[in-house]
């Protein structure tokens, strides 16, 4: 075998970048997150896990929702810069220039800049040691219009989302296949 043995540790990559929106409309925040992901399709519920030091992990542990908003190349600094700055200190969206919208059923406001906003509920918040992990059901997904097509699909490939990995920021790449496609009988 000429694999070499680390320690155990996170090394899931690559993962999505996001920066989740919290709060309301007139008080809110952005945090960005890379421990997040798909927990069940049907009830559509998703996770992102936050350290309990964070100034949004008390704001989402009050209001029990957020937004998650996917991330893009044209996003990358205002997700990076928002991912070491405090909220507690400084308005995230004002100095980012990021807008606030108004979501369809929850308080927190989505990024408008951002392709996908994912409206959530914190059903549960399960302790994990360095991070607290929000289990949350989706209520909405808002798409931006101009990756629609004319069939009505959302198309990824127009979005340009950013992925994160090993303490870097990398662009999705361009698409092989879809699920199956590699051992489909052929006619």
């Amino acid at each position: 075998m000429s694999k070499t043995m680390w320690k155990p540790g996170t090394f899931v990559y690559p993962i999505p970048a996001v920066m989740v929106s919290c709060g309301d409309m007139k008080n809110s925040n952005i945090i960005t997150v890379a421990w997040t992901g798909i927990l069940n399709s049907n009830p559509a519920k998703v996770y992102i896990s936050v350290k309990p030091t964070r100034f949004s992990h008390k704001i989402i542990s009050e209001k029990k929702e957020f937004v998650i908003n996917l991330t893009t190349r044209q996003l990358a600094y205002a997700t990076d810069w928002c991912g070491v700055k405090t909220g507690a200190k400084v308005d995230k969206f004002k100095v980012m220039h990021l807008t606030k919208e108004k979501c369809n059923f929850v308080k927190a406001p989505a990024i408008k800049e951002s392709p996908v906003s994912i409206e959530c509920k914190v059903e549960k918040i399960i302790k994990m040691g360095s991070h607290d992990m929000f289990v949350a059901n989706v209520l909405s997904i808002d798409a931006d219009e101009k990756y629609i097509d004319s069939k009505g699909a959302f198309d990824i490939s127009k979005c340009d989302l950013i992925a994160y990995a090993n303490g870097g920021y990398y662009c999705l790449g361009k698409k092989i296949g879809k699920f199956g496609y590699s051992v489909k009988k052929k006619k």
